[in-house]
């Protein structure tokens, strides 16, 4: 089995998490600048190529979509078009960020660390990754 890839896409920054080789857990592992995107998964499906990639949805609580739902489905658009093989999978991604914010207070990180710009952004898309996971 190949990791899963997923992203917790922003207007600037773009959080992303894997999966281990079973699929069984998630890991934050690194934020980029969401212009970098498609040259960072054009990368990484070189080195290991991309199965599946689970990308956060953007909703309200109400469920209604957020302000940056277009964008967001855009950028999945061009993922698509960029790697037509690679299963493109949607989880709604309410609360993860602040979920995140917690987990990351919890675990002890400092509040000069947390305030670095993306430090939550990876963590969400591991929550994100689990979400997937655990629906599976």
């Amino acid at each position: 089995m190949s990791k899963i890839v997923a992203l917790d896409i922003g207007e600037v920054r773009t959080g992303i998490a894997e999966s281990d080789a079973m699929q069984m857990m998630a890991f934050p592992l690194l934020t980029v600048y969401t212009s970098e995107l498609l040259g960072y998964l054009n990368s990484r499906n070189l080195e290991e190529p991309l199965e599946i990639v689970v990308v956060g949805a953007p909703t309200r609580w109400d469920g209604s979509p957020s302000k940056v739902a277009a964008f967001i489905d855009e950028l999945c658009s061009k993922i698509s078009r960029t790697f037509p093989r690679v299963q493109l999978v949607r989880v709604d991604e309410r609360f993860t960020s602040s979920l995140a914010s917690h987990a990351v207070i919890r675990g002890g990180m400092n509040k000069s660390k947390r305030s670095e710009k993306g430090a939550i952004d990876k963590v969400a898309a591991a929550l994100i990754l689990e979400n997937y996971l655990a629906q599976r």
